[in-house]
């Protein structure tokens, strides 16, 4: 059976970190910012885990289980 490939996309949104958790980048940062305070923008840079239920669906698209 030949290898599975990982899903580009999937590899370029999400990184994995020492403990094994899934991270992944807020969205909303990229237009209309005029109206979002400075505290709304800079939280905006700061990764979050994903959940569990999505997080078991990146693990297979990008290789881990």
């Amino acid at each position: 059976m030949p290898k599975m490939k990982t899903h580009s996309g999937s590899k370029k949104r999400f990184r994995v970190t020492g403990s094994g958790k899934i991270m992944r980048g807020k969205a909303y940062k990229s237009h209309i910012l005029t109206k979002k305070s400075a505290k709304r923008k800079r939280n905006f840079r700061h990764e979050t885990a994903l959940a569990g239920g999505d997080a078991k669906n990146v693990a297979r698209a990008i290789g881990l289980r």
